[in-house]
């Protein structure tokens, strides 16, 4: 894998470049096929923050991407209803009323164009905003107050807390934090959006005139255990299905699959397993089955074990879909004739596309490149399919695939890619244990002296995961910019190589996973282009972890820096915002045998601890 060298020092060798250049993510197609919109972040004119607009991507590829929306606050949730009103939330400032610190509020583009106005506002503003294709029902996602009972009174106590100035948060549940920012005090709920025919004009109005929408609250009783839920709506609007979780004890939770009948909110269970999770519903074109994940519950002796299963949505009935296939798939999308749905999974660090027939359960490969790709939409007619697509040699883009081909081509976008500074590589060795190791090689343009490059290891986090897609947190090319080559490797308990490549890392992190590091480091630091004197190591979260953890085993690296990191697991363990899930895969003492901090005294390498 090569790129064109830059013909003057690029972005990369800049971090205020860097840091300014525009950020594509995320998909939307309109029911007809005919539009496609995404969003991308640029850097505001302060330079503190990022601001997120939506563009127009032509699907046939034959016209520049064109921007939507403008506006210092930021536009994101795009949607499409069925007539082709384009949907989407911001906090910009609503042209009706004064208010100078408005909340998300929901806007509209008409189908056939024009100025975006806003058809919902309330306090606490709104969330997720997600279309039914055949029919006109909108469902949106927004917090309630403790205490609500519709909005009204939600308004009521939205107010007085404001006007209180009232921030406290009581926790009555378990987690209280999630990643950075507290949880509560609104919890999300699921509305239908509908037109207020009640809410009168204040003035004579023009004939572009539509009432306003009001919510109808469909989620009553699910209390707190919608969060972090990503509901799927039926084609005919009929219902939704929606992952709720459930509390058990000792801070114990799991997920259990609901249905919710969008015209009563009469809500019933419908996969629901004391050792399973259940996530990820994309309901059938016919409305009829449903596409989910069936995730069977870690142990300290286990992984877990994610499963396509097909739910028959009238008798309940489930049938595990490719079940021998030994990846973890990603629900992407229906084909219009239900015959097959497309799903992403990791693959030898990368993330195709793949196809699954949903009579024989037969997996192919669709996109056959070394990308990762996400978002994707499959056109009206089941010909062409889009998605967001990046790998570590260019950030994410839009492309169109050929459904029976495979082949893709990128559609002209609103950013371009950037000169990368350099070229990369794949590598691979053997464990000791005779199991496969491979990695993504990033080095500089340049030939390296005599005594070679210096080499950087970096770790990835999770641990279940792959370094298989662009990342601006995690970039490679800084570095490589600056004369380092960048090792990426994918050690045990990485997604993409099979069940067994996890399980030989589970609950035993300090084994598999670092010798793993080991092996691909002696490898490649025996390239003649490398410089074995000059090595570091260096990783976040997980990858902190073991940054910790290969400190106290090797004085090999010349430096490490750990980021975000674990040192003690038996005080991560029981206090972390999900203990649940840590205990889950280590017991007491397995935690101690894998922890950083009982190897402290062995420490020589000089270490950046940063977080």
């Amino acid at each position: 894998m090569t790129s064109e060298p830059p013909a003057a020092p690029s972005i990369f060798h800049d971090l205020d470049q860097y840091v300014a250049m525009p950020r594509l993510g995320g998909l939307a197609m309109s029911h007809d096929g005919t539009r496609l919109v995404t969003t991308v972040s640029t850097i505001t004119k302060a330079g503190t923050g990022y601001a997120t607009a939506l563009w127009g991507v032509d699907p046939q590829g034959e016209h520049p991407a064109y921007r939507i929306t403008r506006s210092a606050k930021g536009e994101a949730g795009a949607a499409f209803s069925r007539d082709g009103t384009l949907y989407f939330t911001s906090a910009r400032p609503n042209p009706e009323n004064d208010d100078d610190h408005p909340e998300a509020s929901l806007w509209e583009i008409p189908a056939g164009g024009g100025e975006a106005r806003v058809v919902l506002s309330r306090p606490g503003g709104v969330g997720q905003v997600l279309c039914a294709r055949e029919a006109d029902v909108t469902l949106v996602v927004a917090g309630l107050l403790p205490g609500a009972t519709d909005e009204k009174t939600h308004a009521a106590i939205h107010k007085a807390r404001k006007d209180g100035g009232v921030q406290a948060i009581l926790h009555d549940g378990y987690p209280v934090r999630y990643w950075d920012a507290d949880l509560g005090p609104s919890a999300p709920q699921l509305f239908v959006a509908e037109p207020d025919e009640s809410a009168e004009p204040t003035r004579p109005t023009t004939t572009d005139h539509v009432p306003p929408l009001q919510l109808r609250w469909v989620s009553e009783g699910v209390g707190a255990t919608m969060r972090d839920a990503k509901p799927a709506v039926s084609p005919d609007g009929t219902f939704a299905l929606v992952s709720l979780t459930v509390p058990e004890a000792r801070g114990e939770q799991r997920s259990q699959l609901v249905r919710i009948d969008l015209a009563t909110g009469e809500r019933s269970v419908i996969a629901d397993e004391p050792d399973h999770e259940f996530y990820a519903p994309l309901v059938s074109p016919d409305n009829s089955r449903a596409l989910i994940v069936v995730d069977r519950k870690s142990t300290p002796e286990q992984a877990p074990r994610p499963v396509l299963h097909l739910l028959d949505l009238a008798s309940g009935e489930r049938i595990p879909l490719a079940p021998e296939w030994d990846r973890w798939a990603a629900p992407a999308a229906w084909l219009p004739d239900g015959s097959a749905v497309l799903v992403t999974a990791d693959e030898d660090g990368r993330s195709p596309v793949f196809r699954i027939e949903v009579t024989t359960g037969e997996v192919s490969r669709v996109t056959t490149d070394d990308a990762a790709y996400g978002d994707v939409v499959v056109s009206p007619d089941g010909t062409k399919a889009y998605a967001v697509r990046s790998s570590y040699l260019f950030p994410a883009e839009i492309v169109g695939i050929d459904l029976a081909t495979g082949a893709t081509a990128a559609l002209p976008g609103p950013v371009e890619r950037p000169a990368i500074p350099g070229r990369l590589e794949e590598v691979e060795t053997t464990a000791a244990d005779g199991t496969r190791v491979r990695a993504w090689l990033a080095l500089p343009e340049t030939q390296a002296d005599g005594a070679g490059h210096p080499l950087l290891l970096w770790i990835h986090g999770g641990p279940l995961g792959s370094w298989n897609a662009w990342t601006w947190r995690w970039n490679p090319w800084l570095l490589v910019a600056q004369g380092y080559a960048v090792l990426l490797p994918d050690p045990a308990l990485s997604t993409g190589y099979g069940q067994d490549f996890i399980q030989r890392g589970w609950g035993t992190w300090g084994q598999a996973p670092y010798e793993d590091l080991m092996a691909i480091t002696d490898h490649v630091v025996a390239r003649e282009d490398i410089d074995e004197t000059r090595t570091a190591a260096m990783g976040g979260s997980f990858g902190g972890y073991m940054a910790n953890w290969v400190a106290g085993q090797t004085d090999r690296f010349r430096a490490i820096v750990t980021h975000a990191s674990l040192w003690a697991l038996d005080q991560f363990g029981p206090t972390t915002d999900a203990a649940f899930y840590w205990q889950r895969e280590m017991t007491r003492e397995m935690g101690e045998a894998n922890s950083p901090h009982r190897f402290v005294e062995q420490i020589v390498t000089p270490m950046l601890v940063i977080h």
